[in-house]
């Protein structure tokens, strides 16, 4: 039987689990729809990107696109670690995140090797976009709502004192970074009409893909939190 000491204390630790739960609950159903709301703008930026890159015949705006699609499912893998966490903080990745990362690994080494292809074959051609004017656009939308998710996700990881979501806030910047490549690359083009700028931007996307691919994978077979060479 308790002795009357040990009750208060097992009270206290009790309260404080209440009020840390009463407290956390709130910022991690914002961590989720952060997290819902990036996989709806990356699909919303991938339709776009895709189909403006095709008509322009823009590798690098095309590109991206793709990009976006596979952040799409690395999104998914965020979405299922957030709810995860939310249920038990403490818990390890499940097998659903750990095979997200391994799709978006995969599509990501599938797309480096895409792009250098195809930029190999466009400079060998002398091809050229006829236009990337939308390429700037969306460049400028995207580095804005990437902005705002980093800075989002990283109040709401360092509330929670995660890890792993201040982790996400981070692999967002990479995004971020890819932005300001396809902003660079199709500004440059767009001002000066300089051929290789476009193929400049697809080699610039190709290595932070490979990158995120390589990471992807080191995150599947471990507990790290971090995918992303920035954190």
């Amino acid at each position: 039987m308790l002795t009357e000491p040990a009750n208060r204390v097992k009270r206290f630790f009790s309260m404080n689990t209440t009020l840390t739960n009463t407290i956390a609950q709130p910022l991690y159903r914002t961590a989720l729809v952060l997290a819902v709301l990036t996989i709806v703008y990356n699909t919303l930026e991938g339709i776009v990107s895709t189909y403006l890159g095709y008509e322009d015949e823009s590798l690098t705006l095309f590109g991206f696109g793709l990009d976006s699609f596979i952040e799409v499912v690395s999104g998914l893998g965020v979405a299922y670690m957030v709810r995860r966490m939310q249920l038990s903080p403490a818990s390890n990745r499940a097998p659903f995140e750990r095979t997200a990362l391994r799709i978006t690994g995969t599509g990501f080494y599938v797309l480096v090797g895409g792009l250098l292809l195809t930029s190999g074959y466009n400079l060998w051609t002398g091809h050229h976009p006829t236009t990337t004017f939308w390429g700037v656009v969306i460049a400028l939308v995207s580095i804005a709502t990437m902005g705002l998710l980093i800075w989002a996700k990283t109040n709401v990881g360092r509330q929670l004192n995660s890890a792993a979501i201040l982790a996400d806030a981070e692999c967002t910047r990479v995004c971020l970074y890819m932005s300001l490549i396809l902003l660079a690359s199709s500004g440059l083009y767009e001002l000066t009409h300089i051929a290789y700028a476009d193929v400049a931007g697809t080699v610039g996307l190709a290595f932070y893909a490979f990158r995120e691919g390589q990471e992807c994978f080191e995150k599947a077979k471990s507990e790290k939190h971090c995918g992303c060479h920035s954190c």
